[in-house]
């Protein structure tokens, strides 16, 4: 009965996923990235590194969870510390990991995350496949931002993010979400966040 319970629970829900690098800017990189692994439960996702990044698989709660986790316990480290990633859902032959979508919606590590307290900079693109609208789609995901508390502007070829750690990440999900909701056949969101930067806000070298 519970292989055909998750059967069932696979079929009715598209699995989600994240391929991610996160870069701590310091000689000690390694011991960085080695204690936010074992600071973080990713047993809720399926997971995959290599020698170009890391991919977790599953619920779109449990890969949010995870790769937020990833990203603040790096960063409240203190040092400059920045998360590249691509979330994707619907892509069409994605099966590897299908198991992880017959768990439960509880979040492994939100309350450790709840706990951690990180101002942080980022920008995102977002790309609905398979529709004409898309830009119409696109804007109204950015005014949902704004609705997180979040300061949201304009940057070349992206939203530029700015607010707690926590907020930014969460919002993202929302939009994530939110367009696995209004029926998109393939979404794609890139994001890059960044922690402790010692660079200005803007920095200008056209001139």
């Amino acid at each position: 009965m519970k292989d055909r319970d998750q059967t069932i629970i696979c079929n009715q829900i598209r699995i989600a996923g994240c391929d991610f690098a996160l870069y701590p800017m310091t000689d000690q990189f390694v011991n960085v990235i080695m204690k936010a692994l074992e600071a973080v439960d990713t047993s809720k996702v399926w997971v995959k590194t290599t020698d170009v990044g890391t991919c977790v698989r599953g619920k779109i709660a449990h890969v949010f969870d995870v790769t937020k986790a990833l990203f603040l316990h790096a960063a409240q480290t203190g040092h400059h510390v920045v998360f590249s990633g691509t979330y994707s859902i619907g892509c069409p032959g994605d099966s590897a990991g299908e198991v992880f979508l017959a768990e439960d919606n509880i979040r492994l590590n939100e309350a450790k995350n709840r706990k951690i307290q990180q101002n942080v900079a980022g920008k995102f693109s977002l790309y609905p496949l398979g529709g004409d609208n898309y830009m119409d789609i696109v804007y109204s995901q950015i005014e949902a931002m704004k609705q997180e508390g979040i300061h949201v502007s304009s940057i070349h070829y992206a939203t530029r993010l700015d607010g707690e750690g926590k907020d930014v990440f969460n919002g993202l999900e929302q939009v994530f979400t939110n367009m696995e909701k209004s029926n998109s056949s393939h979404t794609v969101m890139t994001v890059t966040i960044s922690a402790n930067s010692p660079s200005k806000k803007d920095v200008d070298k056209s001139e």
